[in-house]
C-alpha cells in the first residue's frame, strides 16, 4: 500500500499483521513511494526517520520529506519490504483503474496497483491492493490520462516531414489508414526551426493499441517512403 508520512500505513500493517496472527496465517506487506519522495527508504536504511529532499510528483498526497516517528516504528516492524514507482508507472495505474475498476483513483492512491503493474511487486497467492483516496483534478486527471495512454503506447506523437506539395497529406492519411491507426489530431505547418523553403513539418497524433501497433504504423509510413520519426525520439 502507499506511504507517505506513514500513519495510514502503519495501522493497516498492524491490523493485517495481529488479524493473521490470530488466523495461524503468515502474510507480508509491502509499501510504494513515489521514487521523487521515498523517505521510507533511507530511513529504514539508516533505522531511524530520515529528512530527505523531494523532488515534484504527481502522487503530492505522499510527498512526504521525512517519517514520522510513531509511523516509523510501527512500519519498521510490520512492514516487510518498501519499494517505488515512478510518475509513469503511477499514471499507467491509474488509466487502469479507470479502464478495468471504473474507479477514479488519485496519484498518491494508485501507487500499489504501480508497484504489481510495473512488477516492482511479484505477488504470490492472494494479493490485496489497498486503494487510499480519490481527489484528483479533473485537469490533472485529463493530463494523467494523456501521458498514460502515451507510456502504454496507445497513444501515439509522429512527426513527418514532407515536401510542400499537393498529395503528401493523402499519402501520409492513407500510410497511416494501411495499419489501421486513427489520426486524432493533426499540425501541419510551413513554419519551423531548421525547415528547408519547400519542406513541411506534419505532427500527428495517432490512437495506437499497444507497441506492436506503434510499430505497424511506424512500418507503414517508411514503406511508403515518408520521413517519419517518434516524438520521443527527437527529445
Amino acid at each position: 500500500m502507499s506511504i507517505g508520512g506513514g500513519g495510514l500505513a502503519a495501522g493497516v500493517a498492524v491490523a493485517a499483521k495481529l488479524k493473521a496472527a490470530a488466523l495461524g496465517r503468515k502474510i507480508k506487506v509491502i509499501g510504494v513511494q513515489s521514487e521523487n519522495a521515498a523517505s521510507y527508504v533511507p530511513s529504514l536504511k539508516a533505522g531511524k526517520p530520515t529528512e530527505i529532499k523531494t523532488s515534484r510528483t504527481i502522487a503530492d498526497g505522499i510527498a512526504v520529506a521525512k517519517p514520522g516517528r510513531i509511523p516509523f516504528e510501527l512500519i519498521s516492524k510490520h512492514i516487510d519490504k518498501v519499494v517505488t514507482v515512478s510518475d509513469s508507472e503511477i499514471a499507467q495505474a491509474i488509466v487502469a483503474l479507470l479502464e478495468r475498476s471504473k474507479q477514479v483513483v488519485e496519484p498518491a492512491g494508485a501507487a500499489g496497483v504501480a508497484a504489481l503493474m510495473s512488477k516492482k511487486v511479484k505477488p504470490k497467492g492472494n494479493t490485496v491492493v489497498v486503494l487510499s483516496g480519490g481527489n484528483i483534478d479533473p485537469l490533472l486527471l485529463q493530463k494523467v490520462i494523456g501521458h498514460g495512454l502515451e507510456v502504454a503506447e496507445r497513444y501515439t506523437s509522429i512527426t513527418v516531414m514532407l515536401q510542400d506539395r499537393p498529395g503528401q497529406l493523402v499519402k501520409t492519411a492513407d500510410a497511416i489508414a494501411s495499419a489501421h491507426g486513427n489520426v486524432v489530431e493533426v499540425l501541419h505547418t510551413r513554419h519551423g526551426r531548421g525547415l528547408e523553403i519547400g519542406e513541411v513539418e506534419l505532427r500527428l497524433a495517432v490512437e495506437t493499441t499497444g507497441h506492436e501497433h506503434r510499430e505497424r504504423v511506424m512500418k507503414a509510413l517508411k514503406d511508403a517512403g515518408l520521413d517519419a520519426r517518434l516524438d520521443a525520439d527527437l527529445l
